[in-house]
């Protein structure tokens, strides 16, 4: 059994966190399943044993549905962490079938094809504004003046917050998306609960004023959705709108800053890109393979399972490492290069599978629209000041982007 070095692999090494991509290159040639003593996981870090194990059904993203904490030989969590719990689990990302089908199929309605596109000159229109703003200003944060308002304003215009509503969603998000870093701190836990609690009764009550008066939004199709009798319970609909919310634009905003750092430090894929704008498609799926926003996704094993030679048995936790996955080079020619033009990039960024992002096609809408924004709007753009990488591993991430013209 292949044991990581924690000299090469360290998710709290700022070193480390700053650019793993090296360390995941050794992983990759020690082995398809290391198992790492710090967090009690199985590491996967090539592209198809991740891509495959998306799609295998022995394991899931909860054992609730099948086990006990007790059965499974897990702890249950501490009592204190209940709030954040409860609404983490009944959100479709954290369920399995049926449940899981379930949720999935209403929350689908609101984002088809036709949905989608009809948002397109909302998110253009909103795109430009913030550009503009920031051209205005001759530059500032690329992170809190574009990347973060866009998707915020896109995901809240869908579920039907009031804009007077919205300054909290970002800060909500944070602390909550905090809990899915590797062993989190009780600091970050209470920061997590709060959130959860203040979120939860903030949607109650946006969820009562919906059913007495219900508009044309994402809430309000919740609560008249129905579907061979299928509803939301009132907990499924607090959960859903918080992961709407939290995936709707955590991956967005950093795949937004980390892509336009990767330009920075590429200048001639930037000069590309601006010597021709039809390449921004193209971009997009290369910013998110070439510095991948979700670094690990962790997956329980619901009955043993081979990889390799290697049996891991039910009980374990398995963490695909989707950055390391994104830079194989049994799928990528030459994966440390950014190559804006590269046209066959079957990244996993999105996952796969049942769990397969939702909103995909919404974010490589906004994702689009603010690159084709900032490449019109702001030709001159450059790196102002070097930026400081998140701490956080899981969710890969910068402090902020400073931005001249």
């Amino acid at each position: 059994m292949a044991v990581v070095d924690a000299l090469s692999f360290d998710p709290w090494d700022p070193a480390f966190v700053s650019d793993p991509y090296p360390a995941y290159a050794e992983l990759r040639e020690r082995g398809r399943v290391i198992y790492y003593e710090p967090t009690d996981q199985w590491l996967v870090p090539r592209h198809a044993d991740v891509s495959a194990l998306l799609r295998e059904r022995r394991l899931g993203r909860t054992y609730q549905h099948r086990f006990t904490h007790e059965d499974f030989g897990r702890t249950a969590p501490p009592a204190e962490q209940e709030p954040f719990h409860t609404l983490n689990d009944h959100g479709m990302l954290d369920l399995e079938p049926p449940d899981h089908t379930r949720i999935r199929r209403l929350v689908s309605k609101a984002f088809t094809p036709r949905t989608v596109e009809r948002l397109q000159p909302y998110v253009r229109r909103l795109a430009g504004e913030l550009v503009d703003r920031l051209v205005a200003a001759g530059g500032g944060d690329l992170l809190s003046d574009v990347a973060e308002p866009l998707p915020v304003a896109v995901i809240a215009e869908m579920l039907g917050i009031p804009e007077s509503d919205r300054g909290p969603l970002r800060p909500w998000s944070a602390d909550i998306c905090g809990m899915y870093e590797l062993s989190p701190s009780k600091e970050t836990a209470a920061r997590a609960v709060r959130a959860s609690v203040e979120f939860s009764e903030y949607l109650l009550e946006l969820i009562a004023a919906r059913r007495k008066e219900p508009g044309d939004d994402l809430i309000s199709g919740l609560i008249a959705a129905h579907d061979e009798g299928d509803r939301l319970t009132e907990q499924e609909m607090i959960s859903t709108a918080v992961l709407l919310l939290n995936a709707g634009h955590e991956a967005t905003v950093n795949a937004t800053v980390n892509g336009w750092w990767a330009l920075f430090r590429n200048p001639e894929q930037l000069a590309a890109l601006r010597a021709d704008h039809s390449l921004v498609p193209t971009a997009v799926e290369e910013l998110m393979r070439y510095d991948t926003p979700l670094q690990l996704f962790e997956r329980w094993v619901l009955d043993d399972i081979e990889i390799d030679g290697t049996t891991v048995p039910r009980g374990a936790e398995i963490a695909m490492l989707f950055g390391s996955a994104n830079h194989d080079p049994a799928v990528f020619a030459d994966p440390e290069r950014l190559d804006l033009s590269r046209a066959d990039n079957p990244h996993i960024s999105f996952s796969a599978g049942i769990h397969y992002c939702i909103g995909a096609p919404l974010a490589r809408i906004e994702l689009a629209a603010s690159m084709t924004a900032l490449l019109e709007r702001a030709p001159t753009l450059a790196l102002a000041a070097e930026p400081r990488r998140k701490p956080a591993f899981v969710i890969r991430g910068l402090e902020g982007l400073s931005v001249t013209l």
